[in-house]
């Protein structure tokens, strides 16, 4: 923390807490209103940042995280205690997961009642004790410019994530007198020059390296570096989860996503390669195909993890080559040395390179709508910078595979998969971005979860399309049922609304889309409303994903 500032005149807990916020550069703080923290509220009013009351506390909690995301700073959600506190669970876990930062407040009980499962109480450490980075509460109104830093401070450093403050009801009126913190910057952490030496040794040595990059500590400088560096070695690079954003997607050594069904042939070059470069991923599940592709502790692959937290960077791996740094830093420091001039890998790069762009070629989907021309439509009327959210199901895959991702925070999705994710994030990048056109799509069962923030976008008058892609079924699930348990599904039938007429009732801007031909009159109207509009989908059930039917599914299980 570079200093402090002078000591006001006395002031409540609540508006001390607001002053501090603001003295973080907050501009923007999601919230669903409690009597718990009335002396916030009233503070928030006369505060120079935005108050966004939202609808549900998982609505503000997954805006707050979205604010993480697409700022790299920590977003701010306030609730209230007891249900307030566990509605908001599901944006903490997705911070989480996503390694966002994120400060979620939670007004408590009376410093007096705690530990007496009084009014609405709950164990703040109890039920985020493992999904946050820390949890406190605060006792001591003239503590709370002490502990708003010491939340940046940790929700940005390391790997980031999420911090909980606990503020009990009556601490938020006491009168102190005490000074402002100053804000807290996000150091940059530095990469030591022998570790990037090692590091680049080890490279040079290799003759099927692959790049994977990943992680949530990255910018579009950040971006152009990896673009520059991929260019002079002639590496390949594939990125985790959701993390298209991290390198242009037309860039010559793209390789593609190492996603929940990724290309076998992207799966097999992992296996395949003889070292990787693990940049700014921690190197979960997801992207070792299940801790097989790459097997912790020590792979048969040279590993070398670029990453900034080294208590994270040892939980499941041992690297031959540790680079304690952010991304950035390391690739910086990487630019400057010389690069092979014949690199030994050129050819296995051009086949990663041949090999995802054969992924490109859409299989035709099935039913009236087809998804692929949704995806083509779009590409056609964004622009570089433009936003697409998306919740977890799926629908996805044709965002995913199809759209391609150019520039850094261009894809806001949850790396944790919760359903409930799109609406809220969608509402979060409308807010904080109105010159950008941004695209939500989210499925019908996703959609149910959080689709009343569709009233917090008309409140605000964002201008977000949100695309709910209805089939009629909780679509992940039954193609898993139809994996596992072939024409025995059960339990994800879904009776929906009429999802046109109710975005119509909270005023936005509504149309159904029933046909490919209908699709790119539908985009341009919605693009060009001057507000938040809706497109209903109707999606046949058996397009299941972008390489199989429904029925190709049940039918190869049953096989099988």
């Amino acid at each position: 923390m570079a200093g402090r500032g002078t000591v006001n005149d006395t002031r409540e807990g609540g508006r001390i807490l607001v002053d501090n916020l603001v003295a973080q550069g907050v501009n923007m703080i999601f919230q669903v209103p409690g009597e718990s923290f009335l002396p916030v509220l009233d503070a928030l009013g006369e505060a120079p940042l935005r108050t966004i009351t939202c609808r549900h506390e998982s609505g503000a909690a997954n805006m707050a995280e979205a604010y993480g995301k697409l700022t790299g700073r920590p977003g701010v959600c306030i609730v209230t205690r007891g249900p307030g506190a566990c509605h908001a669970a599901v944006g903490v876990h997705t911070a989480r997961q996503d390694s966002t930062p994120m400060v979620l407040l939670v007004g408590q009980v009376d410093r007096p009642l705690r530990g007496r499962e009084a009014f609405q109480e709950v164990d703040l450490h109890g039920l985020f004790g493992w999904t946050a980075k820390a949890v406190t509460e605060v006792d001591d109104a003239a503590a709370l410019p002490d502990a708003i830093a010491e939340a940046w401070r940790m929700a940005m450093t390391g790997r980031p994530g999420p911090v909980v403050i606990g503020l009990p009801e009556d601490m938020l009126t006491d009168r102190v007198s005490v000074a402002d913190a100053a804000r807290v910057e996000n150091d940059v952490v530095a990469a030591d020059a022998a570790d990037v030496d090692a590091a680049l040794a080890a490279l040079a040595g290799a003759s099927r390296p692959l790049v994977i990059a990943g992680g949530s500590r990255w910018s579009q400088e950040t971006n152009n570096a990896l673009a520059a560096f991929a260019a002079a070695w002639a590496l390949p690079v594939c990125v985790s989860f959701r993390r298209q954003d991290h390198l242009d997607n037309t860039h010559d050594s793209y390789v593609g996503d190492l996603s929940f069904a990724p290309d076998p042939a992207l799966s097999q070059a992992v296996r395949e390669a003889d070292l990787i470069l693990a940049l700014g991923t921690r190197l979960g599940d997801l992207t070792t195909g299940g801790f097989e592709s790459i097997a912790p502790p020590n792979p048969t692959q040279t590993l070398i993890h670029v990453f900034p937290d080294r208590d994270e960077m040892a939980r499941n791996f041992t690297p031959d080559v540790a680079v304690i740094a952010d991304p950035g830093a390391f690739l910086t420091s990487a630019l400057k040395h010389t690069a092979p001039a014949t690199p030994t890998w050129r050819t296995w790069t051009d086949e990663r390179r041949a090999a995802y762009t054969a992924t490109l070629d859409a299989v035709p989907c099935p039913g009236a709508l087809d998804m692929n021309a949704v995806i083509a439509a779009l590409r056609e009327r964004l622009e570089l910078d433009d936003i697409i959210t998306t919740d977890a199901g799926n629908f996805a895959q044709w965002v995913q595979r199809f759209y391609p991702f150019r520039r850094h925070r261009t894809q806001i999705a949850p790396t944790g998969g919760a359903m409930g994710y799109g609406v809220p994030a969608g509402v979060a990048a409308g807010l904080m971005h109105p010159t950008r056109r941004v695209v939500t799509f989210a499925g019908d069962g996703g959609f149910m979860m959080t689709g009343n923030e569709l009233a917090t976008a008309a409140q605000y008058g964002v201008r977000t399309v949100f695309v709910v892609v209805n089939n009629g079924m909780f679509g992940t699930i039954r193609a898993h049922q139809e994996r596992r348990y072939p024409a025995r599904p059960h339990g994800t039938d879904l009776q929906n609304p009429d999802f046109t007429a109710l975005g119509q009732s909270f005023g936005l801007f509504a149309q159904r889309v029933a046909r490919t031909d209908e699709i790119a009159a539908a985009f341009d109207a919605a693009l060009a409303h001057d507000g938040p509009a809706l497109i209903e989908l109707i999606l046949d059930a058996e397009a299941a994903s972008t390489n199989a039917s429904l029925t190709q599914i049940r039918e190869k299980a049953l096989a099988g």
